[in-house]
C-alpha cells in the first residue's frame, strides 16, 4: 500500500473522530494481493539492483494469499486509495529513500 494512501485514511480517521464519530478499526488495502516474489521482482526492476533472496518454504498456519478488506473504510470514511500500481508505490518509496543520493 502507498504511504499517501495510509496517511489519507489516517487523516479521514482523525477527522471522523472530531466530528463526533466512534473509534472504529479498519483493514487497508489497495484490493491488490501481491506475492513476495512480486514484491522483490519489482523492487528490483524499479530500483535495477537485485535483491538477495532465500527461498524457504511457507511457514506452517501462513496462508497463501493476504487481500485487505477495505469496504468499511470506503464506507464509513469515503476513503479512496489513489495507487493500485506495485511498480508505482514502489518506485515513490525509492525515489524517497534515494532522495539524498
Amino acid at each position: 500500500m502507498h504511504i499517501a494512501d495510509l496517511c489519507e485514511a489516517h487523516w479521514l480517521a482523525l477527522q471522523s473522530l472530531m466530528n463526533g464519530g466512534s473509534s472504529q478499526a479498519y483493514n487497508l488495502g489497495n484490493g491488490n494481493g501481491f506475492s513476495v516474489q512480486e514484491v522483490i521482482d519489482t523492487a528490483e526492476a524499479v530500483t535495477g539492483r537485485k535483491i538477495v533472496v532465500v527461498n524457504a518454504p511457507r511457514r506452517e498456519g501462513d496462508p497463501a494469499r493476504l487481500v485487505a478488506d477495505a469496504t468499511l473504510a470506503r464506507k464509513q470514511l469515503g476513503w479512496q486509495p489513489q495507487y493500485a500500481d506495485l511498480a508505482t508505490i514502489i518506485e515513490h518509496a525509492w525515489k524517497w529513500e534515494t532522495r539524498g543520493d
